[in-house]
């Protein structure tokens, strides 16, 4: 409907009015919050939508639970987080106490943005995929000083004393009073965090504080914490990071000493079982109903390898290491990793836990649940030193173990490893049947 432009003036004046004296009577209108390009308000600035409570909870205990125990947990979290925050403008506020906001959906791999300010005294934190925690606390209170206080906010605090990223590299809080803006990275179980536009995390490898032993969850909620005094947030949002853009974020990083194996065109430089492999859209694919292992024509000692791989359903591959020329690569070779579909078992049938992707074949199971969906490629790097071995999936270590270490009575069907303790050998994949794709494959001696 088209109205006069006397009347769209009157409109126009009376808005204007109409704000000029919700500015004198101290109230605001409350905008719509608008993110960057490519992110997501996790608080619209208004109310607590999206949001439960929370705690410093072991996820897997709260998985386990029967479902109506854990839904009674949440709302028993819920309940009394919502008595300590409230919105107030476009500023989601907490009083110092209650338990934490935390997102009701879980995230994997994401870039977060996020606006705080708090006050002398107070101590908080940011958990990531329901894990402690990015610190936040008073960096002039010399009682905590023997904490780490002193070194500012923005470290992953309850990583383990001397580990990288538990400190920050250098101190960048605003005084008090001023607004700090957090940018986190998360891929994998790998976290870099910029601190007022300084990177005071670069790269690091966040423990599991529940359990140092296991790596993260894959997934997990975005908590803030309280812990004594008030804190505001503001200008909350997230970008949900694809496999694509986590798998070029790995690789480029310490890129210096690697050499490149495999051309993208043809297999050159390679030995072995060469006819049963070929090369399509630049990767390396073992031919259907083929296999055997195809090496490189080099020996390695102690090396970092890392590859590109994407599986079709069911998918079997692995990956030789300090191989023989001939000879069965997990038991003549130092061992077979394997390369495997994480639901191999819903295309072919049950497997031994030492058999699934990551595995030391048959002698030390890898934890999974880290790939990427299958149709996507998978960025992987293995660290070969002495008699360990460590394997990190997608920016999460999934296996770090000792070979000298093994019970041979216990391994899997007691199959002898007479190649366990090689100390060099050459490095490749070990076809079984089914198109696993290679690409971007390089090595680095140590």
């Amino acid at each position: 409907m088209n109205f006069p432009s006397s009347y769209r003036q009157f409109a126009s004046c009376f808005l204007g009015a109409a704000l000029a004296m919700a500015a004198l009577n101290g109230t605001s209108v409350l905008a719509e919050v608008q993110p960057p390009t490519g992110f997501t308000a996790l608080f619209n600035g208004k109310d607590l939508a999206g949001w439960r409570g929370g705690s410093t909870f072991d996820p897997r205990k709260l998985a386990a639970m029967p479902e109506a125990q854990r839904a009674a947990q949440i709302e028993k979290w819920t309940s009394t987080m919502k008595a300590h925050w409230k919105a107030e403008g476009d500023e989601l506020v907490n009083d110092g106490q209650g338990d934490y906001a935390t997102t009701e959906k879980d995230y994997g791999d994401f870039e977060l943005l996020i606006e705080y300010k708090t006050v002398p005294l107070a101590d908080s934190g940011i958990y990531l995929r329901g894990a402690p925690q990015v610190q936040i606390w008073d960096s002039t209170e010399p009682a905590k000083f023997s904490l780490g206080a002193d070194k500012g906010s923005g470290g992953l605090w309850n990583n383990s004393a001397g580990a990288p990223g538990k400190d920050p590299s250098v101190k960048a809080d605003k005084p008090f009073g001023e607004w700090n803006k957090f940018r986190i990275v998360m891929i994998g179980s790998r976290v870099s965090v910029w601190l007022n536009d300084k990177q005071v995390v670069d790269n690091a490898v966040m423990e599991n504080y529940y359990d140092r032993a296991t790596a993260l969850p894959a997934r997990g909620p975005i908590e803030l914490q309280t812990h004594g005094g008030e804190i505001r947030w503001r200008n909350v949002f997230i970008r949900e990071i694809g496999s694509e853009e986590a798998n070029k974020t790995l690789s480029s990083r310490a890129e210096e000493g690697f050499k490149p194996l495999f051309n993208g065109n043809d297999l050159t430089g390679w030995q072995g079982a060469v006819e049963n492999y070929e090369v399509k859209e630049g990767a390396i694919v073992c031919k259907p109903g083929k296999g055997g292992n195809l090496l490189t024509k080099d020996e390695y000692s102690d090396f970092v390898a890392r590859v590109e791989f994407k599986l079709p359903p069911g998918g079997n591959n692995g990956l030789a290491i300090r191989c023989p020329l001939d000879g069965d690569a997990a038991y003549q070779g130092m061992t077979e990793l394997q390369v495997l579909d994480d639901n191999y078992e819903k295309v072919r049938g049950a497997i031994d836990p030492r058999q699934a992707h990551g595995s030391v074949y048959g002698m030390v199971a890898a934890q999974r649940g880290y790939q990427h969906p299958i149709g996507e490629w998978n960025f992987q790097e293995v660290t070969v030193k002495g008699s360990t071995i460590k394997v990190e999936l997608n920016g999460t270590v999934i296996l770090n173990t000792d070979l000298s270490k093994i019970d041979m009575a216990s391994v899997m069907g007691k199959s002898a490893h007479p190649g366990k303790d090689r100390s060099t050998g050459f490095f490749g994949f070990a076809g079984h049947s089914d198109p696993v794709m290679f690409r971007a494959v390089r090595i680095k001696g140590l």
